[in-house]
């Protein structure tokens, strides 16, 4: 096993490596009605139901205009790294898969996505879409999964320097909404969730983050320091966590697979939504 791999933040690490958070998740079929942003197509019908945050999943999609940024070097010290230039394809780009977390901007609503897609000329990327600059060009369907007494806000992150996505809240249910946060592995943190909350048979839902490159069982590998990730497939069992992953590098590229354990750490921060299974 190599060591472990970590990155140096601009800001004092919070003694808190992990906040996590229990709820009663309430799935939800959401219809993305075209000429809305995807911002709008999402975060609509969660604000309708009554939800302050929550995950959802979207494939086959749809979107023109598309908009998207890539993770990329920082220009100097104030982030570990940063984010490319917005890049706009011309034509309509399909989503391969789509995991957005919901929440709150500004007080408005608000959600961090990532996904892979084809574009129109055939190539298949992957990345962070701007939603609001983003729209649905065609009928579309996505799931959702949200929470009532659970909420997630966009607040400033002194050790990162991000203005990020951060759950809070009071409540009891079969769900967790977790944040996890830089150079915390997260095969390891799943474990220690599962483990403080007493959810040891669970499957992750939606869910999306960044990781300092990316190690995975089949040993295939990805050298750049910061990627972009949403997750594909991910179970809880006896308190063991495997996580499948579609891996985006500073590229644009698309890896994917079955996470190696204990040698993948979050880059910047990591969202992360859990629903208990009765088994």
């Amino acid at each position: 096993m190599e060591a472990i791999r970590s990155l140096r933040q601009p800001g004092p690490a919070h003694p808190s490596r992990i906040d996590c958070f229990r709820g009663e998740p309430h799935a939800l079929r959401i219809l993305l009605k075209p000429g809305l942003t995807l911002n709008e197509a999402i975060t609509v019908p969660m604000v309708e139901a009554g939800f302050q945050c929550g995950t959802v999943t979207f494939k086959g999609t749809a979107l023109n205009p598309f908009r998207y940024v890539m993770p990329g070097p920082s220009e100097d010290a104030s982030h570990v790294a940063y984010f490319t230039a917005p890049r706009a394809p011309s034509g309509t780009t399909i989503i391969e898969q789509g995991n957005a977390t919901f929440g709150w901007a500004d007080g408005k609503p608000f959600i961090h996505c990532h996904a892979v897609w084809i574009e129109p000329d055939g190539s298949r990327r992957g990345g962070h879409i701007l939603p609001r600059e983003t729209m649905v060009a065609e009928p579309g369907e996505a799931l959702g999964l949200g929470f009532t007494n659970i909420r997630i806000d966009a607040t400033p992150d002194p050790e990162t320097n991000f203005t990020l996505f951060q759950p809070s809240g009071i409540g009891a249910g079969s769900g967790l909404v977790a944040r996890v946060k830089p150079n915390e592995d997260i095969i390891t943190a799943l474990e220690t969730i599962a483990r403080t909350h007493g959810l040891m048979n669970a499957t992750i839902r939606g869910s999306l983050g960044s990781l300092i490159g990316a190690r995975f069982a089949n040993g295939d590998r990805v050298d750049d320091h910061a990627t972009e990730v949403l997750v594909r497939e991910g179970t809880i069992r006896d308190g063991k966590a495997t996580l499948d992953l579609l891996v985006v590098d500073m590229r644009g590229q698309v890896h994917g697979g079955w996470l190696k354990r204990g040698e993948n750490p979050v880059c910047i921060t990591f969202d992360l939504v859990l629903e208990s299974d009765a088994l």
